[in-house]
C-alpha cells in the first residue's frame, strides 16, 4: 500500500518566450500541457503501465507565470478505484532572483490504467492515506468521484453527438482541422491529452483575439471529460464558438471531433469550455467588445454560459480562500 506522499512526482520548467502566449507570461495550453504531463507520469508509475486520460476538474489560473520565472509542477496521487487514478496538481511561479514561490493553480485528473487494446485493467496497488492531512484529501477525493461518476454516465452518448443545433447561426465561430502525427502520441498510436489540450487553448485563443482585437490570457477552464480516444491519422476537428461577453472576459466554447479519413466515422472527442481574459498593451484587463445575442444559438449558449459563469465565480472565491487559509 502507497501513502499519498509515496507518489509525489515533480517536474520543473524554466519559462522561455517560446513558451510565452501574451507578450512575457505562459501560455495557457502550454500550461495544461504540462499539468497533463506531470500528472500522466505520476499515475503511471502507481499504475506500473499506461494510463489515458479520463477527466480534468476545472483548472483557474490565479496569475500567470512569466518568462523568466520557473514553474514547478507537483502533482501526487489521491484516490486509487479499481481502474482508475486520481491525481492533484499543484503549479508554483518561482522568482529565481528571490526564490519566492507562489501558487498559481491547483487541478485534478483522472486517468484509466488500459492494456495494448486501450481496455482499462485493474491498477496493481491501493491507496492507505498517513494522517490527518493525507484523510482530509482522500475524503475530498472520494466527493469529486461521486460528481464525476453523474457527468460520465453519458460517456457512450456523448461521443456520438458530432452536431450541435444552431451552429449556423453563430456570428463568432471558428474552426480548424489537424491530423495526429506519431510525434503526437504518448504511446502505442493514442494522441497524448496534452497535446490536445494545448490544441484546444489555441483555437479558444484565436477566436477570442480575434473577437476583442487584441492579447487574451486564458483565465479557466472548466471541467473536461474524453469521450472517445485519438488515434494516429485520425484528422481532429476543432469548433470554437463565443458563448458569453462579460466585462473583460468571455467564454469560447471548443467541440473536439475526431474522424477516420478512410471510412468517414467520425466522433466527438470532447468539448471544452474557456474564459479568457482581454488585455491591453500594459497586460491589464481591458473592456471587452460589447456582444448582444441576436439568433436562437446564440442565445442558448448565452443562457447556458450564465449558469457556468455563476458557479465559476463562486469556485474561484472558495480556491482563493483556501490558498489564504494555507499561508
Amino acid at each position: 500500500m502507497l501513502s499519498i506522499n509515496d507518489t509525489v512526482t515533480e517536474m520543473v520548467q524554466w519559462v522561455f518566450p517560446e513558451h510565452a502566449g501574451a507578450p512575457g507570461q505562459i501560455h495557457g495550453g502550454r500550461m495544461m500541457q504540462w499539468i497533463a504531463t506531470v500528472g500522466n507520469m505520476a499515475a503511471a508509475r502507481v499504475a506500473r503501465g499506461h494510463c489515458l486520460l479520463g477527466a480534468m476538474d476545472d483548472i483557474d489560473f490565479l496569475h500567470p507565470v512569466k518568462v523568466g520565472e520557473i514553474a514547478v509542477l507537483r502533482a501526487q496521487v489521491e484516490a486509487i478505484g479499481r481502474c482508475s487514478i486520481e491525481v492533484g496538481v499543484q503549479v508554483f511561479a518561482e522568482n529565481p532572483a528571490s526564490g519566492l514561490r507562489a501558487r498559481t493553480l491547483n487541478s485534478h485528473l483522472v486517468f484509466v490504467k488500459v492494456d495494448e487494446q486501450l481496455k482499462p485493467v485493474p491498477v496493481p496497488t491501493t491507496l492507505a492515506p498517513r494522517g490527518a492531512v493525507e484523510e482530509a484529501l482522500f475524503a475530498a477525493a472520494q466527493e469529486r468521484r461521486s460528481h464525476r461518476l453523474s457527468r460520465l454516465g453519458r460517456r457512450a452518448s456523448a461521443a456520438a453527438e458530432v452536431r450541435d443545433e444552431g451552429d449556423e447561426e453563430l456570428r463568432w465561430a471558428f474552426e480548424s482541422c489537424r491530423s495526429v502525427l506519431p510525434e503526437d502520441t504518448i504511446f502505442g498510436n493514442t494522441m497524448f491529452p496534452g497535446k490536445l489540450l494545448m490544441d484546444i487553448d489555441e483555437a479558444g485563443g484565436i477566436l477570442s483575439m480575434r473577437y476583442n482585437r487584441g492579447l487574451v490570457m486564458t483565465a479557466c477552464l472548466d471541467a473536461l471529460d474524453f469521450y472517445a480516444p485519438i488515434s494516429t491519422h485520425e484528422v481532429v476537428t476543432f469548433k470554437a464558438a463565443l458563448n458569453h461577453v462579460g466585462s473583460s472576459s468571455l467564454e469560447i466554447g471548443v467541440k473536439v471531433l475526431t474522424e477516420v479519413p478512410w471510412s468517414g466515422e467520425v466522433r466527438h472527442a470532447c468539448t471544452a469550455y474557456l474564459t479568457f481574459v482581454h488585455l491591453g498593451l500594459d497586460l491589464r484587463p481591458r473592456p471587452c467588445p460589447r456582444f448582444v445575442p441576436e439568433t436562437q444559438g446564440e442565445k442558448r449558449r448565452w443562457a447556458e454560459a450564465e449558469k457556468r459563469r455563476a458557479h465559476r465565480l463562486e469556485r474561484i472565491k472558495r480556491l482563493k480562500a483556501s490558498i489564504q487559509e494555507g499561508r
